[in-house]
């Protein structure tokens, strides 16, 4: 209930800060009593120094706010003594979450009889977290050694080659991992942890769909912070397995469409790893480019929602061109027959990225595998009017240059084609065909 003209509304029942009825007050060291949620943005949002209190200004530590619950009891009442005037009741908020309770369910991990009752809690606290207090929740979980715990358990269960709470830690340790937040310890866990990536790498290839998402999904933050002795000594199954979630797209909630979500984490897998050593031929050896190229001509055939996969091409976009700088890449690249085509096709209807990555492709293929053959394919299927395009459509400078020396370069092959129109010529004279 936020406003309500004809019920007047006790001023203590209003918290100071947004001045409507606080659902969840609680007793800051001043003595100020706020709603939760107003004065925990209220802390965040100091730049420098300690905050100060809204009302009283002085100064407000962050860690010590109480509940109140006698006025929250009294709140309720009112609530419902006004139902009748259109007074909404307000629920009783949940309890915050504390570090002994953590700490209390961990110890529980370690009895065998109730694993999974202290499993069951920790995902209960995962999707009971209230949005503005889901950051600082999954942070205090994983300071009270949440992760340690949960990585221990999946390196238990590869070992065993047991499957049992596995996707359960799987669940717990992708939805409490903070990037931003890794901690020191965190870090030294994972960083030259290959028997972690060998257990993850092991539920890509062997388990049920729902574990294999949640194993992507850690892939992409294990990844992220891993040494680069761990990345460049990946083995063939680590790549095997990643590639794999490109193979098994699935559909997603309206049984239609490519399940997105698996997808983009496996491509930001490879865009991290292809920077390291020989990864990039691994990657290419595994197919990569012909599986990347049926995505995008899944996508164009199936005339999906550009803003809804807008994203997922970019990151395709992103990592061809990354792999076409090899010239493995650029082989298998145009070993598929769709190849050229689909780029073409994605040229300005889809986003700047992609423009930019898409002519960047051409640019390498055209300076280091331009046959006869694959100049004729680009004249055939579009891809030389689609840079003509570029010219003269609304792109960056840079990206028009990159077009004008292609151009430049195969004018021999080019210069009769009907799509070189004559008044671009006219209106670009440095083409010189």
């Amino acid at each position: 209930m936020d406003d309500h003209d004809e019920v007047e509304v006790p001023q203590y029942f209003l918290c100071p800060i947004s001045l409507q009825i606080m659902k969840d007050p609680v007793t800051a060291a001043t003595g100020i009593t706020y709603d939760r949620s107003n004065i925990e943005r209220w802390l965040k949002a100091a730049v420098t120094g300690q905050p100060l209190c809204p009302v009283t200004k002085q100064p407000l530590p962050s860690h010590n706010l109480t509940p109140n619950h006698t006025l929250r009891r009294l709140i309720q009442g009112w609530c419902v003594a006004n139902a009748s005037r259109g007074v909404e009741r307000i629920p009783t908020p949940k309890a915050v979450l504390g570090r002994a309770h953590i700490m209390k369910i961990l110890r529980g991990l370690s009895v065998p009889n109730m694993q999974s009752t202290s499993l069951d809690q920790l995902l209960s606290l995962i999707s009971t977290s209230t949005d503005h207090a889901k950051d600082e929740e999954r942070k205090l979980m994983a300071e009270c050694g949440v992760v340690k715990a949960m990585v221990s358990l999946i390196l238990k269960c590869y070992k065993e080659k047991k499957t049992m709470f596995l996707n359960e830690a799987l669940v717990i340790l992708s939805s409490i991992w903070i990037p931003a937040d890794v901690s020191l310890e965190v870090r030294s866990i994972v960083a030259d942890n290959n028997d972690l990536v060998d257990a993850i790498t092991w539920v890509l290839l062997d388990l049920n769909v729902e574990g294999r998402t949640h194993a992507i999904n850690l892939m992409k933050e294990v990844v992220k912070v891993a040494g680069s002795s761990l990345i460049e000594r990946l083995k063939p199954e680590f790549f095997k397995g990643v590639i794999g979630i490109l193979l098994d797209r699935g559909n997603d909630n309206d049984n239609k469409n490519i399940n997105v979500g698996p997808i983009k984490a496996a491509i930001r897998v490879l865009l991290e790893v292809c920077k390291h050593g020989r990864n990039r031929y691994k990657i290419i050896e595994a197919n990569t480019i012909y599986h990347l190229i049926e995505i995008e001509l899944e996508l164009v055939q199936g005339h999906a929602q550009p803003e809804k996969y807008k994203k997922l091409s970019e990151l395709v976009f992103c990592l061809l061109a990354q792999l076409c700088t090899c010239a493995d890449g650029r082989a298998q690249f145009l070993g598929h027959s769709g190849g050229i085509a689909v780029v073409s096709k994605r040229i300005l209807r889809v986003s700047p990225v992609v423009d930019d990555r898409a002519v960047h492709i051409f640019g390498l293929i055209s300076k280091f595998s331009a046959t006869n053959e694959v100049l004729h394919e680009m004249l055939k299927v579009g891809a030389v009017s689609k840079l003509c395009m570029v010219l003269q459509a609304d792109c960056a400078k840079y990206l028009k240059d990159k077009v004008r020396e292609m151009l430049r370069m195969h004018s021999y092959v080019w210069n009769n084609s009907p799509c070189i129109q004559v008044y671009l010529l006219t209106r670009y004279p440095m083409l010189q065909f």
